[in-house]
């Protein structure tokens, strides 16, 4: 009999023991799953939360076609899928565009669906709503960010030689405009002879009708190049345009449309005219792709369809790669190809060549 008791209070202990390691298991699990940290606060910084639960300190730059742009503050400039972020509380005032035409002005708290903007007026909405967000009041030098880039080669000895090259980007972000300024030039000296002098502005504006079409009520450029026997080549027009891919890593658009094309020669046989005026038929395209943290491949081509005596078909291609160094600064390689279907004759029956090709390596910074 006192077998048999002993035997049965060992079972009910070791059961009791067994029950309190599960329930404590279960305890244990339950509020390791359940417990999270309190979101930071915004103070002096934006702060991101991803969907990994992952938290971001830093300053939001903008969203545009489901790309956020956040400098962090101990990552450096991050591009983010819109999809993968969970929260945003804002510390700065954003403009927040949505597809009702409503732009909302204040600081942007957003837990996953849900979108507040506080300001003057709260309002509230939900994250497909959004169109862009942007930041700054109106007005804001903060709208603006660029990349100036430059290259330098001097040679002297038996020949004296100078080349440089300069490369300029601008862009202005709104919550439904976008307005991107781009400059690129190159001169060369031998032996006091000037050997390549090419230069090329462009400025466009983009006034976004969804979240992938944009309309463009204004696109101009100025192009030189006497080497070519252009000294001076104006292009004004209007076009649509619409964004095909756009990731954190891929990004790729099209757009075309019509325009007026002038053009004034450096040189012509006696007897032509020394300008010429057409109507331009504009198409173009552009893409990115961030294959690493460190490396961007860049490819952008444009050309024109015009009439004989301004060169049948002109085009611009520019691809290349930006290789991170540190911070801001960067160290560009690109390849450069000018062509001229039909090139103006020059005095002495001259012909210039059709195709320009250039190789530029430069050091550019970002802001």
């Amino acid at each position: 009999m006192r077998k048999n008791s002993g035997k049965l209070m060992l079972r009910i202990t070791l059961a009791l023991v067994a029950l309190i390691v599960v329930c404590g298991s279960a305890v244990a699990e339950e509020g390791q799953e359940s417990w999270q940290p309190p979101p930071p606060m915004p103070d002096d910084f934006d702060w991101i939360q991803l969907t990994s639960g992952e938290w971001l300190k830093g300053e939001i730059i903008a969203l545009f076609e489901d790309s956020l742009e956040f400098d962090s503050k101990e990552l450096d400039d991050l591009t983010l899928d819109w999809e993968d972020i969970q929260q945003i509380r804002s510390a700065q005032t954003m403009q927040v565009a949505f597809l009702d035409d409503t732009i909302a002005t204040g600081k942007v708290l957003v837990d996953g669906d849900a979108v507040r903007v506080v300001g003057e007026e709260d309002y509230e909405s939900t994250r497909l709503q959004i169109l862009s967000i942007t930041a700054g009041g109106q007005g804001r030098r903060s709208f603006w960010s660029g990349k100036l880039s430059a290259g330098l080669n001097i040679r002297s000895g038996n020949t004296d030689q100078t080349e440089y090259n300069a490369n300029m980007n601008l862009k202005r972000r709104s919550p439904k405009n976008r307005v991107v300024i781009d400059y690129l030039g190159n001169f060369s000296q031998t032996d006091d002879t000037t050997t390549a002098d090419n230069q090329r502005a462009t400025a466009s504006w983009n006034r976004f009708l969804s979240d992938r079409f944009y309309l463009t009520p204004l696109y101009g450029e100025f192009y030189r190049d006497p080497f070519q026997n252009i000294d001076s080549r104006w292009t004004l027009g209007v076009g649509l345009g619409y964004q095909i891919v756009n990731t954190s890593k891929v990004e790729w658009k099209v757009d075309g449309g019509i325009a007026y094309q002038q053009t004034s020669f450096a040189d012509v046989p006696v007897g032509d005219p020394l300008s010429n005026d057409s109507p331009a038929l504009v198409v173009g395209t552009g893409y990115e792709n961030k294959f690493a943290g460190w490396i961007k491949y860049l490819f952008d081509y444009n050309f024109f369809i015009v009439n004989e005596e301004s060169g049948s078909y002109t085009h611009h291609l520019s691809t290349g790669f930006e290789i991170d160094l540190w911070g801001d600064f960067d160290f560009d390689v690109t390849w450069v190809w000018d062509r001229i279907q039909d090139p103006q004759e020059m005095a002495g029956g001259i012909e210039p060549e059709q195709n320009d090709f250039r190789m530029i390596f430069a050091l550019s910074y970002k802001f």
